[in-house]
């Protein structure tokens, strides 16, 4: 049986750290669904159709890494996409607090999902999307944290 995991997140923007645990991952399955997810709680800094083609063109040599945006529950989309298992990475404890609540609402939503955990490297593990939209909004070089070129700015 093919291993199929979902990689989910907003991705907003798609960081050196997001790029590091699909490669790492790669490793681990014979495919990997980067999974860009609608966050009802959050306004995107980048379109989703963008976040798709940046992040496409990235993997455009590596047939088994795709690029999917689903709406609802993250372990709904596994089980219509045939992934046994969610791909996550930890920078931090903090990180793994708030990621082991998920990963035992995601089981409880579908019993035959399992979480596999990567432990971010730790050139890597200060970088947060968070951060990065701060900088990048006011100006400043983000190309040290991102795999392509952002987009400018266009907010207000």
């Amino acid at each position: 049986m093919k291993r199929i995991a979902l990689f989910p997140g907003s991705f907003d923007p798609f960081t050196n750290g997001h790029l590091d645990v699909v490669q790492r991952g790669a490793t681990l399955f014979d495919e990997i669904i980067i999974a860009i997810g609608n966050n009802s709680s959050k306004v995107r800094y980048i379109p989703v159709d963008q976040t798709i083609t940046m992040i496409e063109q990235l993997f455009q040599d590596e047939p088994r890494v795709s690029v999917q945006a689903y709406k609802g529950l993250t372990a709904e989309f596994a089980r219509e996409t045939g992934a046994r298992f969610l791909l996550r990475g930890l920078r931090n404890t903090t990180d793994f607090e708030y990621e082991n609540t998920i990963a035992q609402a995601n089981r409880h939503v579908n019993l035959g999902l399992e979480t596999v955990f990567l432990i971010t490297s730790p050139a890597l593990a200060a970088i947060s999307s968070t951060i990065i939209r701060e900088i990048h909004r006011f100006g400043g070089n983000v190309d040290d944290f991102v795999p392509f070129a952002l987009p400018p700015y266009e907010g207000s």
